[in-house]
């Protein structure tokens, strides 16, 4: 069974920081390619970082600079560090996991998170 625990999330000021992590479980960790996504109220959802399973990343033009994606394959753990954090990084964050095997496309979300930045 495959599962994703969510965490970090809450709320922070404008300026600060916060780290979500995903501890995931059901899958071969290390052969995924690890995300997070977002979803602020009344948009689309949008990608924010990934890193791939051999350790290449990819930010949002929105989040480059400010946010840092990390995958530890021995915890199964995939972090996004948050820094200088905006009123419009508010929504739930989502962590993903996707294996594209040729056969097959393994794609598999977490419930979310919600962060919040306000004064």
């Amino acid at each position: 069974q495959v599962q994703f625990v969510e965490s970090g999330g809450g709320l922070v000021q404008p300026g600060g920081s916060l780290r979500l992590s995903c501890a995931a479980s059901g899958i071969m960790f290390r052969a995924y390619a690890m995300g997070w996504y977002r979803q602020a109220p009344g948009k689309q959802r949008e990608l924010v970082a990934r890193i791939t399973s051999g350790g290449s990343t990819f930010y949002a033009d929105s989040v480059k600079g400010r946010f840092i994606i990390s995958r530890d394959n021995a915890k199964n753990t995939v972090d996004l560090q948050m820094n200088s954090l905006k009123p419009e990084d508010t929504a739930v964050y989502y962590c993903t996991a996707v294996r594209n095997t040729g056969a097959a496309l393994y794609d598999y979300w977490g419930q979310g998170t919600q962060v919040t930045v306000s004064s």
